[in-house]
């Protein structure tokens, strides 16, 4: 498939979307056409091709299986999902995926963690306009593609310890909420995931002023990766790395043990319910 072979400055996106038309044209299909096949709206269906919009990774998904590409579609998909996200993230984004441990220290509810509906919520903000509205659609779209990582095999292992804070700030739909919040309880069941809650009664601590993540990759070498203020920032220096690992260490020292905190959230939900 030489025609569908990026140009240097060609985004992600862009080649997604001429994938998309090279394999429908390929097909001999108009765009009325696929839409009657696929029953996917076929100004939709345009709006992906010009690159105007960015999709759910299940209609890619759909799209292989309907053209035979061989999961071409996902795979461009993948590598548009990161630019939606900003510069300041990109080294971190190209790490997270590969990484075989992960530490996460949040104040709020992780994106990892996160349904769509409060996903959307949370990054709806003060939007004003369709066009922040779209890009809302396609940051939310983004943030659950990222969490096919907790699905990959193997598995990386997971461990989040929460701040309590997160869990007694709903959004403002009752339902969306309660629904969060089962979702952390069914995650904190699983075997990868290690889900911990630091409670108010722990005082203050060294990390209040924003997220930390740690990543290990196979090859045994770490980054951290701090947000906090509108800022953030990629450790790589050894050292450094190693000092936020103990500082980590002490939090979870301080944070309620996984059956502990399941029970907590599940206290909160019985409240948040009644």
């Amino acid at each position: 498939m030489t025609e569908l072979t990026p140009t240097d400055e060609e985004s992600g996106r862009a080649a997604l979307g001429r994938a998309l038309r090279y394999l429908r044209e390929k097909a001999g299909l108009s765009l009325g056409q696929l839409a009657e096949e696929t029953r996917y709206d076929k100004s939709y269906l345009y709006r992906l091709e010009v690159s105007q919009r960015l999709s759910k990774l299940a209609v890619m998904e759909d799209l292989d299986r309907f053209y035979d590409s061989g999961g071409l579609l996902v795979q461009l998909w993948k590598v548009a999902r990161k630019e939606v996200f900003k510069d300041r993230y990109k080294e971190f984004m190209r790490l997270e995926p590969t990484a075989r441990i992960m530490h996460l220290f949040t104040l709020g509810i992780p994106g990892l963690l996160q349904t769509e509906e409060v996903a959307r919520k949370l990054l709806s903000g003060a939007q004003e306009s369709d066009a922040e509205a779209e890009l809302v659609e396609e940051q939310v779209i983004a943030r659950m593609g990222r969490q096919q990582l907790l699905r990959r095999k193997p598995a990386p292992s997971v461990r989040i310890i929460m701040d309590e804070y997160a869990l007694r700030r709903p959004v403002t739909d009752p339902k969306a909420w309660d629904e969060q919040l089962t979702h952390l309880i069914d995650m904190g069941e699983t075997s990868s995931v290690v889900l911990q809650v630091l409670p108010f009664a722990a005082g203050a601590h060294h990390l209040m002023d924003g997220s930390l993540t740690l990543l290990w990759q196979d090859d045994a070498s770490a980054v951290a990766y701090t947000e906090g203020n509108g800022c953030a920032e990629l450790i790589e220096d050894p050292a450094a790395v190693t000092r936020y690992r103990l500082s980590y260490d002490r939090l979870r020292d301080l944070a309620l043990p996984p059956p502990e905190s399941t029970a907590f959230i599940r206290g909160v939900l019985e409240e948040h319910r009644s």
